[in-house]
This record gives structure tokens, C-alpha cells and sequence, in this order.
């Protein structure tokens, strides 16, 4: 397994089986793969689907989600391929799968079949919306969860509704099937029995959501995407450049305090519509506009320093290429290069430090069956499992 410098490798020694396809399984393994875990991913002759989503066979959605893992196609109609996949089960720890509902079973790589295998293994089922139900058996992909669970409707200005741009559903149950895993590992330490992790899109997208959903059981009114920004305080300004500025006031009057002042614009504060914080909640689109006023004067860069100079949270509107060249950023050294690269040379880290140390560097995704030969000649040799030099 590939060492990864600088970084507690902190589930070193998990071994990870994925037979997951575009984002939520293949995130899943990816974020036990950046602890440390040794994370094999089985392929279909045929290849991830998402390897070939923008051409070719390796695009850069499939290199997002599969760095620091090892590949290998396995063809599990064959009796050998089937064969030397069991043996991957039998000295796993954890299995992760993304298939619609009956589909493992068919392939041979349900859970009750890999568990009798191996009754240590953590098997991880994503899937839509559950195993079973009124919707258990419809296709499911990030925008059709986002809508059902009601994240959308928060999101979104209903006059003009248009999706975000990152498949967060995707992203945020592959996340939450981690978060589940590490939770079963845990368990397993203290019985020594595995068990069957499930999440389902639905299901994670509504937990993401635990926030709109808490004001509504509370408030007894369904929460729109206009009530976040309004009650935080928080805009979206043009600058004179013609760059977009985003200001966070929160609920802390010192941060008004503090855009009056940097704005030098006392008559906002006297005026009886934002003299307080629940007046400015209620005028929200009448302080909107006063600022959209001001901010259309001056440059961004005059506007991050006055701000900066009197305290108030904000943030240029940056676009990935500005973020990469960050001085923050550089200073955190979230931009590390991917080793032996196929594609692009450059990933961000994973995001958490252990006794201070983050990552330097990840590994690229595998090329379609890149290590499959190693992995097939030390099972055949009797290895127990086979391990990256």
C-alpha cells in the first residue's frame, strides 16, 4: 500500500473491497482510502462507466473519486474471476457496493452471501432510496435525491430555479457510508462480528439537511431557499471590477458595527429599518439593495481591505482557478501533487491532520486493471494480501 508522507496513516491495515460505480461508492472508498486503508477497486471488464463521462477512458470525475486505490477487473460470469474475488472477501474488512437494489445478489456479491464468507466483513450498501419501498426499485441519481429530500427547495430561488453545480448528493452519501463504516469497524473491535451498513441517497440528503428540517417540526412553516441568507445576514455583492464579494454578518452586532464603519456610512446605522438585527432580518432586501449601492463603487480589492481592516467576515466569490493560487491555501498546503500521474498531476489533500500532519501527496486513480496482474499473481502465490511495494 502506498505510504502517504507526512500523514498518520490511521486505518493502515483496513482492507477495503469496492465494487462501486460513478460517485457514492467510489467517494466512500476514496475517503477510507486517504486514511490509510488499502482500498481495491473491482471493475467489470468494461471499466467504471464514469472513467469515460467527458471521453476516454480516465477522465478527471473518475480521477476525483478513485486516487489512492488500486485497480483490478474482475469478470464475476467466470468461475476464476468469481473464485479469486472470494478470496479477496474472505481477507477483507470492509466491503462497499452502490448498485439498485438486487443487483449485488445477481452478480454473486450480496451481503449475505460475502458475510457467510467472511462474518468479520463490514459490507456497505448504497443505494437510492433503501432496500426496500414505494421507490426502492426507481433509478436514482444526485439531482433526483436532492430534489426528493427536500435540499433543493433551500437551495434554490424558486423564481428561477437552476441546479448547483457539484453533485453533492453524490458526494455527501459517499461520505456518510464512510462515516457509517468507521462507525461498524468500531463496533466490530469490540464483538468481532461485521454487520450490513446501509444509507440510501434519500436518507442522506434529509440527515444534510437536519437544519430546515429542525425549523420546520419548531416553526411548523416549511423553510424556503430565501430564509438562510436572510436570517445569517449573509449577501452577495458586485464590486465595481464586476467581481461578486460575499459578506457573512451573522448575529453578532459587532460585525454591523463593523460594515457601517467600513463602509463610512453612518446613516445606515440611524436608519430605523437596520437599527437592529431583527429589523435588518425583515428589511433584508431593502439593506440589499443600499449595499448593492455601495459596493458597486468601488473595486474588490478596496472592499477586502476595508472589511478585513474593520473585522467583518467576507470573502471574495473565487473562481477554482483563483482559489488554487490562494495565499491560505498555499499555506495550508491543501494542493499536493498526485504520484505516478495518468491525467492531472496536481489533487487536493485530504482535509484532516492528525498531530498536526496532513498528507503531501495522494496516488492517481488505477488505469482500467492497472494492478490487476500483482494482485492475481500474489493470491496465486499464496500471499495473504497483496500489498503495494
Amino acid at each position: 500500500m502506498q505510504q502517504h508522507a507526512g500523514l498518520a496513516r490511521v486505518l493502515a491495515g483496513v482492507r477495503v473491497i469496492e465494487q462501486g460505480t460513478f460517485i457514492t461508492g467510489p467517494c466512500a472508498g476514496m475517503m477510507l482510502a486517504d486514511l490509510g486503508a488499502d482500498v481495491i477497486k473491482v471493475e467489470s471488464p468494461e471499466g467504471d462507466p464514469y472513467r469515460s463521462y467527458q471521453g476516454a477512458a480516465y477522465s478527471p470525475h473518475f480521477q476525483a473519486y478513485n486516487r489512492n486505490k488500486r485497480g483490478i477487473t474482475l469478470d464475476l460470469k467466470r468461475d476464476g474471476d468469481r473464485e479469486l474475488f472470494e478470496g479477496l472477501i474472505r481477507e477483507s474488512d470492509v466491503f462497499i457496493q452502490n448498485f439498485r437494489p438486487g443487483t449485488a445478489e445477481r452478480l454473486g456479491s450480496g451481503a449475505e452471501r460475502l458475510r457467510a464468507l467472511n462474518p468479520r466483513l463490514v459490507y456497505c450498501s448504497i443505494s437510492g432510496f433503501g432496500r426496500n419501498g414505494p421507490y426502492a426499485e426507481r433509478p436514482s441519481y444526485d439531482s433526483v435525491a436532492q430534489a426528493l429530500s427536500g435540499f433543493l427547495s433551500v437551495v434554490v430561488d424558486q423564481r428561477d430555479p437552476r441546479f448547483l453545480g457539484p453533485a453533492l448528493a453524490d458526494a455527501i452519501t459517499g461520505i456518510y457510508a464512510a462515516y457509517g463504516i468507521l462507525g461498524a469497524l468500531v463496533q466490530r473491535g469490540r464483538t468481532g462480528e461485521g454487520t450490513l451498513v446501509e444509507v440510501s441517497m434519500l436518507e442522506a440528503m434529509m440527515h444534510f439537511a437536519v437544519e430546515p428540517f429542525a425549523a420546520y417540526f419548531a416553526l411548523g412553516k416549511a423553510p424556503s431557499s430565501a430564509d438562510r441568507p436572510r436570517l445569517a445576514q449573509a449577501y452577495i455583492l458586485k464590486t465595481a471590477d464586476g467581481r461578486l464579494i460575499v459578506l457573512h454578518l451573522s448575529s453578532l452586532e459587532k460585525f454591523w458595527t463593523g460594515l457601517v464603519g467600513a463602509l463610512e456610512a453612518p446613516q445606515l446605522a440611524s436608519d430605523p429599518r437596520f437599527h437592529t438585527r431583527q429589523a435588518r432580518i425583515e428589511n433584508y432586501e431593502a439593506l440589499r439593495s443600499e449595499l448593492m449601492t455601495r459596493f458597486e463603487a468601488k473595486d474588490l480589492a478596496h472592499w477586502a481591505e476595508r472589511l478585513r481592516r474593520h473585522d467583518v467576515p467576507h470573502a471574495p466569490m473565487n473562481g477554482v482557478h483563483e482559489v488554487v493560487a490562494d495565499p491560505q491555501v498555499a499555506h495550508l498546503g491543501l494542493i499536493v501533487p498526485v504520484e505516478s500521474p495518468h491525467g492531472g498531476d496536481r489533487a487536493v489533500r485530504p482535509p484532516v491532520r492528525y498531530a498536526g500532519e496532513h498528507a503531501q501527496s495522494v496516488h492517481a486513480a488505477p488505469l482500467l486493471n492497472e494492478h490487476g496482474a500483482e494482485i492475481r499473481e500474489a493470491l496465486a502465490a499464496g500471499v495473504r494480501w497483496p500489498v503495494r511495494g
